[in-house]
C-alpha cells in the first residue's frame, strides 16, 4: 500500500490534489490588479491553518493584526498587545502559508508603543516583524508617522498606513467614532493620507470613514493602494476582520460587517463568498457607509 492510499484510524488518505497555480501577490501585483480595475481582497488572520485556507480561498492579503488582542486574548482594546505578540502570531501565520505553498502578501501590525518613540525604534520593531515572515508592517496615524514612514520605506521596509479610525488611539478619539465627517475633519484626513503617500507608504486602510471621501481619497492616491473597513465601496479593496465574517464576534457587531458564514457551510466557503463579493462589487453596501 502507498503512502498516499495507506488506512488509518481514521479512514484511507486520498491522494494530494495538485495545488492551484496562482501568482504570488507583491507590492507591483497589487498595482496590476489596482490598475485593471480589479478589488484587493484583505483578511485578518493569527495562526497557521486560518491563514493557509484564507490563501486557498483566494484572499490576496494577509493581516496579521493586533485586533487578536479582542479576539484571541479577550481584551477590551487593542492597547494590550505586544510586540512579542505580533511576532509569534505572525511566525505562525508565516509557517502555515510555507507549508500550503501559499501565495499571500502577509501584513504585520505594528503594536501600541512599538514606533512612538523614534524613527530608529520602530525600524528595530519591524525588522523583528519582518524576520519572522511579514511582507509588509502596518502602523496608524498620521501627521507624526509620516517622517517614520519614509525612514522604514528607505530602508527596505514596505509600509501599510491607517487613518480614520485608528484603534490604538481610541481612548483619544472619544470611543469607536466615524472619523473624517466635518469638512475640517475631512481636510486633515486628506493632508494625511497625501503626507503619507509621499513619504512612500504603499497601502493605506481607511476605517470608518465617508463613502464619499474614502473615493475621493482613493483618486488622489494612485501609488497607494486604499483598503476600507466601514468606508464604503470606492477603495481599491476590503479588508474584514476573520472572527466578524464568520459571525463569532465576541461583542457588538459592527453594521458595516456582513456574516458570510450564515451561508456558506464551511469556512473556506464562507471565505470564498467574501472575496467574491468584494471582487464583484456587492459588498460592502454604500448605503451602510453614508455615516
Amino acid at each position: 500500500m502507498s503512502a498516499t492510499t495507506a488506512g488509518t484510524p481514521y479512514g484511507t488518505i486520498p491522494p494530494a490534489s495538485p495545488l492551484p497555480q496562482r501568482r504570488p501577490v507583491s507590492l507591483p501585483r497589487l498595482a496590476q490588479m489596482r490598475a485593471a480595475g480589479e478589488k484587493i481582497t484583505m483578511l485578518t488572520a493569527y495562526d497557521a491553518t486560518f491563514a493557509a485556507v484564507a490563501d486557498s480561498a483566494g484572499v490576496e492579503c494577509i493581516l496579521v493584526g493586533d485586533s487578536l488582542g479582542m479576539v484571541c486574548q479577550g481584551l477590551h482594546s487593542t492597547v494590550g498587545v505586544s510586540l512579542q505578540d505580533m511576532v509569534y502570531h505572525t511566525a505562525s501565520v508565516t509557517r502555515g502559508l510555507h507549508r500550503a505553498q501559499a501565495t499571500a502578501w502577509v501584513i504585520a501590525d505594528m503594536p501600541y508603543g512599538s514606533y512612538a518613540e523614534s524613527p530608529e525604534q520602530a525600524l528595530r520593531n519591524a525588522c523583528q516583524l519582518m524576520q519572522a515572515g511579514a511582507h509588509m508592517v502596518k502602523l496608524e496615524g498620521g501627521g507624526w508617522t509620516a517622517p517614520t514612514v519614509r525612514f522604514l520605506v528607505d530602508r527596505g521596509v514596505p509600509v501599510c498606513a491607517h487613518l480614520g479610525l485608528t484603534p490604538q488611539t481610541v481612548h483619544a478619539l472619544g470611543g469607536y467614532r466615524v472619523q473624517g465627517k466635518d469638512a475640517q475633519a475631512a481636510a486633515t484626513l486628506r493632508q494625511h493620507a497625501l503626507e503619507l503617500q509621499d513619504a512612500g507608504a504603499a497601502m493605506l486602510v481607511l476605517e470608518m470613514v465617508p463613502a464619499a471621501l474614502s473615493a475621493q481619497l482613493t483618486a488622489e492616491l494612485p501609488d497607494c493602494h486604499t483598503i476600507g473597513i466601514g468606508a464604503g465601496n470606492g477603495t481599491a479593496g476590503q479588508v474584514l476582520v476573520l472572527h466578524d465574517m464568520l459571525g463569532v464576534n465576541l461583542g457588538k457587531m459592527a453594521k458595516f460587517v456582513h456574516n458570510f458564514m450564515a451561508d456558506a457551510g464551511s469556512v473556506k466557503g464562507a471565505m470564498e463568498a467574501y472575496v467574491k463579493a468584494v471582487k464583484d462589487g456587492s459588498f460592502p453596501d454604500n448605503a451602510l457607509h453614508a455615516w
